[in-house]
């Protein structure tokens, strides 16, 4: 059984069109096959900045209440956002069941590893892996944060120099799109996926905030995520279409990843 989680959040993101992420949210839950979806009723409001991070009061109240969705389900869980801070709390849930046997991996262009120091738009989906290994604010950090062992990223290629500076640091492992089969070798459950929209190629899928050029291709990510063994968690995030409607490519896209996830 699979329950789908919307958050249509948008505040983590700086981009103009982050409002687009909202009916990004409810138009690609709709794509994924599940036997329920549960929308979480996330603020539409932004706010101001806190500890150099934009509509922080906002994200924290978002994640409360996607926590508090999360608390109702005891099916396979595979979120979709909105940005990917959505994930913070799913991802919390997951590290509390299966602990240190968990390995997240995060399939995205941009490695999410910034601070509010490294990082002027404060915008917070850029900072989700860090707090996630334990280096982020109140209210958005998980009270057991990952190691750094237990994160793989995948998809890479626009991460700026500070950030590799951290993964370099941490020792977090990163495959960029040329050598994206190495991150999914000996992959072993139990294995929770984060899909950024963002890591597929524009010319295949174009509706995100941030594209970046010389993805990867769509069939080549589905048949990856189809070889994981064990997924106990997934999420797609980042879809914003221009209208309210997705272009019917695209949607196939989205329809073909989902089903990878919840094979």
């Amino acid at each position: 059984m699979t329950t789908v989680l919307c958050v249509p959040q948008w505040q983590g993101s700086a981009s103009d069109g982050a409002p687009r992420l909202v009916a990004g949210a409810r138009t690609a839950a709709a794509l994924v096959p599940a036997s329920a979806v549960v929308t979480v009723p996330v603020l539409e409001t932004g706010g101001g900045r806190t500890a150099g991070i934009r509509a922080y009061d906002a994200l924290v109240e978002n994640q409360r209440l996607t926590r508090e969705a999360l608390a109702g389900i005891g099916d396979l869980v595979i979120t979709v956002g909105g940005d990917c801070a959505v994930d913070i709390a799913p991802i919390e849930a997951a590290r509390a069941r299966y602990g240190d046997a968990l390995t997240v991996l995060w399939i995205d262009a941009h490695p999410d590893v910034h601070s509010p120091r490294t990082l002027p738009s404060g915008a917070f989906h850029g900072m989700v892996v860090r707090a996630l290994l334990g280096d982020g604010p109140p209210g958005l950090t998980p009270e057991r944060p990952l190691a750094p062992r237990q994160v793989i990223i995948a998809g890479e290629r626009a991460g700026h120099a500070t950030e590799h500076r951290y993964l370099a640091e941490t020792g977090l492992r990163r495959h960029g799109v040329a050598d994206l089969e190495r991150a999914f070798d000996g992959l072993r459950g139990p294995v929770y996926v984060h899909i950024d929209l963002d890591v597929l190629d524009p010319a295949a899928f174009g509706s995100t905030c941030y594209p970046e050029p010389d993805g990867v291709r769509p069939e080549l990510l589905a048949e990856l995520v189809c070889g994981v063994d064990e997924i106990v968690g997934a999420a797609i995030t980042e879809h914003a279409p221009a209208g309210d409607e997705p272009d019917p490519r695209e949607a196939e896209v989205i329809r073909g990843l989902a089903a990878a996830l919840a094979r």
